[in-house]
C-alpha cells in the first residue's frame, strides 16, 4: 500500500542522513499516517481512511461529510 494520505495527498520526501562528520547519505520522511474509521451519518455506513495527522485536523474544521464529498469531486472512490 502506497504511503499516501488520502485528504491532503502527502507523499514521502527524500532528503540527506547527516552524520557527525557530516557524511551525508539518501533517506526518506515518511507522512505520519494513520488509518481511521469514521461514521459518515448521512450515508448511514463506516469509512476507512489512511489519513496524515494533518488531515485529521481537516477533518475536524471541516467536518467528514465536506471532506468526503470534496474527495469524490476530485474522482476518488470512496
Amino acid at each position: 500500500m502506497a504511503r499516501v494520505c488520502q485528504v491532503t495527498g502527502k507523499r514521502p520526501m527524500t532528503g540527506h542522513q547527516v552524520s557527525f562528520s557530516n557524511k551525508k547519505s539518501k533517506r526518506r520522511f515518511y507522512p505520519n499516517l494513520q488509518t481511521r474509521r469514521f461514521y459518515l451519518q448521512e450515508e448511514d455506513r463506516w469509512i476507512t481512511l489512511r489519513l496524515s495527522a494533518k488531515a485529521l485536523r481537516t477533518i475536524n474544521k471541516k467536518g467528514l461529510y465536506q471532506v468526503v464529498k470534496e474527495l469524490r469531486a476530485a474522482g476518488q472512490h470512496i
